[in-house]
């Protein structure tokens, strides 16, 4: 029997809720497939551990990860906590560490669910938007003089290499060219940032002549927002920079129905270290500790890393089971416009699994 060892980092808020879920759910599978099991160990770093001891993970905190078959993580935010601190010193420090430079987001509308494009069929949104993950907008380039003074300058300067950008250009095409459409769009805003923007247009070109068989486009980032709304079955694979493409993941989810169902995959394609899953909706502090949050954005995460593991039979089946349970308008959380609890769609899955033991937030 296959042993995968997982390490889980709840981090803050609903993390804390969704990720015990979800590291249930798959037990559950586990003990239906009987063909692997997982080992699971738990780190408590967030905004907790900070508070503890100043910082969100400890220095070396890379070390007891790097023999982990995957990471199941769950957010990075705090309100007593600036934002910088929270993610730097958490998911990005795992992220960069780990050169998962490709974030994977795919978005449709799964069953049951009531999406707000209304005159759009399940089958025209279809999407994974591929995310550059390491440099870019969020290479943490920059700095702030004479803080406090009239003259107090701050900049952010976006950092894109050429290995970087083809890299994650070519995964993009090769992720197309996979698919049945086989169809990228490549995001950029070149018209306003003639230098780093124009280098990755220039790219994207190169690189397309790998791929004669996938049919790509171009589209700055701000028509894409429109063409995403307006005419969403003309898309289907979509990469972009780590900014642009945070930006319309997020989107991408709202116009499937919630940021609640939408799973990431932080992937070190090479397969050096450690790739991390997490639900993208963030730490939701609003609604901790009421049972209210949506398991389902863990679930897909989870179907995504057993993907990666290999055990696509059991990722099938656990998105069978997930849209099972979607397709139950009365197992709709709040976000969905339903009254059901973290711990009856946990229940859910598991029963439809064929789990004899239900799960306990406590």
């Amino acid at each position: 029997m296959k042993t995968y060892r997982i390490a889980t980092i709840p981090g803050d808020g609903i993390g804390k809720e969704v990720v015990p879920a979800g590291r249930h759910v798959l037990e559950a599978l586990a003990a239906a497939d009987g063909s692997f099991r997982f080992e699971f160990e738990n780190f408590d770093w967030g905004g907790d551990y900070y508070r503890a001891h100043g910082m969100m993970m400890p220095e070396d905190g890379l070390n007891p990860l790097r023999d982990k078959d995957a990471i199941l993580f769950g957010s990075a935010g705090d309100p007593h906590i600036p934002d910088h601190i929270t993610l730097w010193g958490l998911r990005l420090k795992i992220c960069q560490g780990f050169d998962q430079y490709a974030n994977v987001r795919p978005t449709r509308i799964l069953p049951g669910i009531d999406a707000p494009l209304k005159r759009c069929a399940m089958e025209d949104l279809n999407w994974v938007i591929v995310r550059e993950n390491s440099e870019g907008e969020y290479a943490g380039v920059g700095g702030r003089a004479h803080q406090g003074h009239p003259i107090e300058v701050a900049t952010d300067v976006s950092i894109m290499t050429r290995v970087g950008v083809e890299r994650i250009i070519r995964f993009a095409f090769k992720l197309a060219q996979s698919r049945p459409r086989k169809l990228l769009t490549v995001i950029t805003k070149s018209n306003a940032q003639r230098h780093a923007m124009v280098m990755w247009d220039e790219i994207a070109n190169l690189v397309a002549k790998d791929f004669p068989d996938v049919k790509w486009d171009k589209e700055l980032v701000d028509a894409a927002t429109a063409r995403m709304v307006n005419r969403p079955a003309s898309l289907d694979t979509i990469v972009a920079t780590n900014l642009h493409a945070d930006i319309l993941s997020d989107l991408a989810a709202a116009l499937a129905g919630s940021l609640g169902i939408a799973p990431t995959a932080n992937l070190d394609p090479e397969r050096r270290y450690p790739s991390m899953f997490e639900p993208i909706h963030g730490s939701a502090f609003d609604i901790m500790g009421q049972g209210l949050a949506n398991p389902v954005g863990t679930f897909w995460s989870a179907v995504m890393m057993l993907e990666h593991l290999g055990e696509a039979e059991a990722a099938k089946r656990l998105m069978q089971v997930i849209e099972g349970v979607t397709a139950d308008t009365k197992l709709h959380t709040r976000d969905l416009g339903g009254s059901a609890t973290t711990v009856e769609v946990t229940d859910a899955v598991c029963k439809r699994l064929g789990g004899s033991v239900l799960y306990s937030a406590a």
